[in-house]
């Protein structure tokens, strides 16, 4: 059950996207970028600026360097990166409460860098602005003309806006499962989405219609492993947390669920112990599946994604990638199998294929 505050909001009608390959054939198109993140950093640049590369998921791809503000790197009291949707990554600037979309860690060149400010955020009873789960985006641009952008808060709060537009719209959700969840947008379905702690419940909200009401898909688990006993007090102890993808190319839609376990006293670091995916279907059965074809699936603090493995030389298919701010975890979903990098991940944020002439 859910409420609109702040009165009514206008139709937001979002278009049926038209859905386009990066490859055929299983050979790699030059007009996108690899999947990659920013892998260092060069603060001693200059003042404000800093340089950063990247580290692409393709073999023999060329060296990419940018310069970029150096708040989108390293954050500070005034200003805070909070997540990042098809390579547009979101800032918090905390002392008067408004979000910007920064184009300029998209692994592209730029010769004039975006930046585009929403409106001031607004707090409702019971609710909080500082404290943001992700950030969604309806279309690849905020400067498209029906794109809507999507904030979901830690606790009862979703606000969503049209760039340009002098107002966020606020939602208040009131089962409590939905409260440290992500949204995620689905092209599929011209939907924003929310998996429910435990990955039971799936809410989706039509703003095409303009409802404010989400309607709650139950989900159904099918083939569910044999665990053993140790295995099964392992994966208790871990934190769950649940992400919803889905594949444009296939248009299946996934739901991941990854287990973390903590490895000191403190709790503060958290290691990779496990990951399950599910194959969700529309009437809300969730088949668990070792296998998801030619399809990579990335996670990180951006929204995740999925792309075809045979695009992109270097991808492994059938597997997750995930990304923290310490480390990156293979999961090979075949045998389950994990490997890990540990490094200092400088900007959290997995990039999606960027077309090089956008």
């Amino acid at each position: 059950m859910s409420l609109l505050l702040g009165g009514h909001s206008p139709k937001l009608f979002i278009r049926k996207p038209v859905l386009a390959r990066a490859c055929a054939g299983g050979s790699f198109s030059l007009v996108q970028t690899p999947p990659c993140f920013v892998s260092s950093a060069d603060h001693r640049f200059r003042a404000g600026r800093v340089l950063v590369d990247y580290t692409y998921f393709m073999d023999n791809f060329p060296l990419w360097i940018k310069e970029v503000p150096v708040e989108l790197v390293y954050n500070n009291e005034a200003v805070t990166t909070i997540g990042s949707s098809h390579g547009w990554v979101a800032s918090l600037m905390h002392d008067v409460g408004t979000l910007r979309l920064h184009d300029d860690l998209k692994p592209v060149e730029s010769n004039k860098p975006k930046l585009i400010s929403l409106p001031p955020l607004v707090t409702v009873p019971h609710c909080q602005t500082q404290i943001i789960t992700n950030v969604s985006l309806s279309s690849l641009s905020p400067e498209e003309e029906d794109c809507v952008v999507t904030v979901k808060f830690m606790g009862p709060k979703l606000s969503y806006c049209r760039p340009g537009n002098s107002e966020w719209f606020n939602i208040k959700i009131d089962n409590p499962s939905f409260f440290s969840s992500s949204v995620m947008f689905s092209k599929k379905h011209n939907m924003f989405c929310i998996p429910g702690a435990g990955g039971k419940l799936i809410a989706s909200w039509d703003l095409c219609k303009d409802e404010h009401t989400p309607k709650i898909q139950v989900l159904r688990y099918h083939n569910l492993p044999e665990l053993s006993v140790a295995e099964r007090e392992v994966m208790d102890t871990c934190l769950t947390t649940q992400h919803l993808v889905e594949s444009q190319s296939t248009g299946e839609t996934f739901l991941v669920k990854c287990f973390r376990q903590t490895v000191d006293g403190g709790g503060t670091s958290l290691k990779p112990k496990a990951v399950m995916v599910f194959k969700v279907s529309a009437n809300g059965d969730a088949f668990y599946t070792r296998d998801i074809g030619d399809l990579t699936i990335f996670i990180s603090k951006s929204e995740p994604f999925c792309v075809r493995a045979s695009c992109f030389i270097g991808v492994r298919p059938s597997e997750v990638y995930i990304l923290d701010v310490d480390e990156i975890s293979f999961f090979k979903l075949d045998d389950s199998t994990i490997s890990t990098s540990t490094e200092r991940v400088v900007v959290p944020y997995f990039f999606p294929p960027q077309n090089i002439e956008y």
